[in-house]
């Protein structure tokens, strides 16, 4: 049987991950090895390992690697303490194919402790292009340790070929969130004001804000920007907590302080998934700087203020409205978000990441997928020999 590790470190790439997950497990040539990281660990992070216990889970491993600190030199750190405690972990398990996902630092830690190891590795969302942050790098750098890359557009494919990758390596699936969307059940407005005391009961938007890590000695600023834009604007916020990234507890700090002094806001650390794509589902407007306002929102119809550089150079729906980090801006284009002109701009809005059938074109692949020298010996293929 054909061991799968598969590396999760936030409660964002998890519930992408989990139609995937049931997939391996109910194929029969497959056994599933899920190794927990990063923010799943953190009690400030709301220990969402809880959430994968909760789902019935078996968990392989547990590799601590983040620290108290979101500084430079905690985050290199932690880089260097993950690959130590995944080597670890690769030692003990020995997957067959190890996979990971998206741009992470614990991510690229895991496929690069895997490299000693001849440990062949599957890349899920390579290609993308995030200009704002150092995932850019980090994902880009994930495709050349990787061996197989599951990515979720025809032009993510052409991204990853021009980095000199064989085009056999290469599969399109569709981006694997929306499998997730697709197969998640929703939550009632009762149901979700019960579990999270939101008020449900009046128009609300959904902040999911990042710190932009190429420009975090800008935090303060920025999310001083953010908060004072939906003060002018005057709605209800329901706030979601920021990754574990350099600039992340200046943000939190912000929000926490915001929803103190305005009765008409919520901060949760984490919705869990149902609990999200409820709160996508339930919400009036999205706005912040998330993928998940890029990928994931236009099937829910649902408009998106996607703000500053962190996304830049994704792949749009009609329902992205870009604006910079300033406050004038940001308040502008939410209050053009919120529009009935916009919305109706809206109609018929085709998802462009694919049509929720990710998990099984990648199981397909675990499973068919020839181990061995040709697989980890990697061939760089240059442009000229494509021409």
């Amino acid at each position: 049987m054909r061991a799968i590790g598969v590396v999760t470190t936030s409660r964002a790439d998890y519930s992408y991950y989990v139609p995937l997950l049931r997939a391996i497990e109910s194929e029969s040539g497959l056994r599933l090895q899920l190794i927990v990281s990063g923010m799943h660990l953190c009690p400030e992070f709301g220990m969402t390992v809880k959430a994968i216990e909760a789902d019935g889970f078996p968990i392989a491993s547990r590799v601590h690697v983040l620290l108290g600190s979101d500084a430079p030199q905690a985050i290199a750190k932690s880089m260097g303490m993950g690959v130590i405690g995944f080597g670890q972990a690769f030692a003990e398990l020995q997957p067959d194919i190890l996979v990971v996902f998206g741009d992470r630092f614990e991510m690229h830690a895991a496929a690069l402790a895997a490299l000693p190891f001849r440990i062949p590795t599957a890349h899920i969302s390579g290609g993308d292009v995030t200009e704002g942050a150092i995932d850019d790098a980090l994902r880009h750098s994930l495709t050349k340790l990787c061996h197989l890359h599951f990515v979720a557009t025809d032009e993510q494919a052409q991204r990853v070929r021009q980095m000199g990758e064989e085009d056999w390596r290469v599969t399109v699936t569709g981006a694997l969130s929306l499998d997730a969307m697709r197969t998640t059940p929703r939550m009632t407005a009762q149901e979700f004001r019960d579990r999270f005391g939101v008020n449900t009961e009046v128009p609300f938007l959904l902040v999911t804000y990042h710190p932009v890590t190429l420009e975090f000695e800008d935090a303060q600023r920025q999310i001083d920007a953010l908060l004072s834009a939906l003060d002018a604007v005057g709605m209800a916020v329901l706030f979601t907590a920021p990754n574990a990234d350099t600039g992340g507890q200046v943000v939190a700090a912000a929000l926490r302080q915001y929803v103190a002094a305005h009765s008409n806001s919520w901060l949760v650390d984490s919705l869990g998934q149902v609990g999200y794509f409820s709160a996508m589902e339930l919400a009036t407007a999205m706005v912040g700087n998330s993928s998940s306002g890029i990928i994931e929102a236009v099937s829910f119809g649902l408009p998106v203020v996607n703000i500053g550089t962190r996304q830049r150079g994704r792949m749009r729906g009609k329902n992205i409205l870009d604006c910079d980090s300033a406050r004038e801006s940001i308040e502008a284009a939410t209050r053009t978000a919120l529009s009935a002109e916009f919305r109706s701009a809206m109609r018929d809005m085709e998802n462009p990441w694919g049509g929720g059938d990710a998990a099984a074109r990648i199981v397909e692949r675990l499973k068919t997928v020839e181990i061995g020298d040709s697989l980890v010996r990697k061939r760089f293929i240059d442009r000229r020999q494509r021409d």
